[in-house]
């Protein structure tokens, strides 16, 4: 449903997207996951055709973004980070203005209305202004008009921004419900939670380069049976860390901080701690973690994922 190849774009000297590439297929949750300022809304925006790629292609059901973009678009719904729903308007006249906006008129626009506000649960605030809404109820209707045209590609831009958990809940139910019909959502996020909660394939993006791409099962075959321990402290960084044995690698280091990686990191921890010690360290805090898509960030990138 979604091919981009090689997509690059760049503001002036600075390269938001460098020569990213992937695919999408119908009834799946692709994932882009980074930190803030990765790139994934500049490939959001992209895919959307909202910004011109500098370079690259793009495709939305077999359609070039640029040069077919009427016929493009209407395979999309988009769903931005920002609210794209107007405060003054009811939620059913935001749902209207927005399936109008793609061509549904009549009896097939007031019936998909009606289905979307079962969908999003606002039957009972259907004449209601969304300028007195939580912001759980107004991402659900940011949601509701993103899909109020059935689109065949839906495009999330960290679609759970301030929500609260009983919200978020409910927007991976109505995520689920679209690649249940047969549609491909594109989900962007840096919670790494969401992405192994929600998605079936997952690009791992940082600095505008993808560093790594496929199923969870995948991506977490590439971390291995290694567990990452993070220590707090004071650490000397010009310290020869064989002192902590073959098996244990050192994935960051700083004056306060020294994060870790080995096999079987609880049963190793008393051992690691004792040669710290004897090297000179002083430890506060320790925390293991077991393999995820976290540790795996934290391995290709040498970095936390930064919010």
């Amino acid at each position: 449903m979604i091919k981009v190849q090689n997509l690059r774009k760049q503001f002036g000297s600075f390269v938001a997207v460098d020569d990213i590439s992937f695919e999408m297929h119908p009834g799946e949750v692709f994932g882009l996951l980074g930190p803030n300022g990765a790139g994934k809304s500049t490939t959001i925006g992209c895919i959307s055709g909202l910004v011109s790629p500098s370079a690259g292609q793009i495709k939305v059901a077999g359609h070039d973004i640029v040069r077919d973009a009427r016929k493009a678009k209407s395979n999309l719904g988009i769903v931005p980070q920002e609210m794209a729903i107007y405060e003054d308007l009811s939620v059913v006249q935001n749902l209207r203005f927005w399936g109008a906006a793609y061509g549904l008129r009549g009896g097939i626009l007031a019936d998909r209305v009606a289905d979307v506000l079962e969908v999003i649960g606002l039957v009972d605030r259907g004449w209601d202004k969304p300028k007195d809404f939580s912001g759980g109820m107004k991402r659900r209707l940011n949601f509701g008009c993103g899909i109020v045209h059935e689109p065949n590609v839906l495009l999330l831009d960290e679609p759970t921004v301030g929500v609260d958990p009983q919200s978020r809940e409910r927007l991976f139910d109505m995520v689920r419900a679209q690649t249940a019909r047969g549609a491909s959502v594109l989900y962007t996020t840096h919670h790494m939670e969401e992405a192994e909660m929600l998605c079936d394939r997952i690009a791992i993006v940082d600095k505008g380069q993808k560093i790594a791409d496929g199923t969870l099962k995948d991506l977490r075959a590439q971390v291995g049976e290694q567990d990452v321990i993070t220590l707090a402290g004071i650490f000397d960084t010009e310290q020869d860390w064989s002192v902590l044995g073959d098996q244990v690698s050192v994935l960051q280091t700083g004056p306060s901080s020294l994060t870790l990686e080995t096999p079987d990191g609880p049963a190793r921890l008393a051992e690691i701690l004792d040669g710290l010690s004897h090297a000179g360290a002083q430890v506060s805090e320790t925390l293991v973690r077991r393999p995820n898509l976290e540790s795996l960030f934290l391995k290709l990138t040498g970095a936390e994922l930064r919010a």
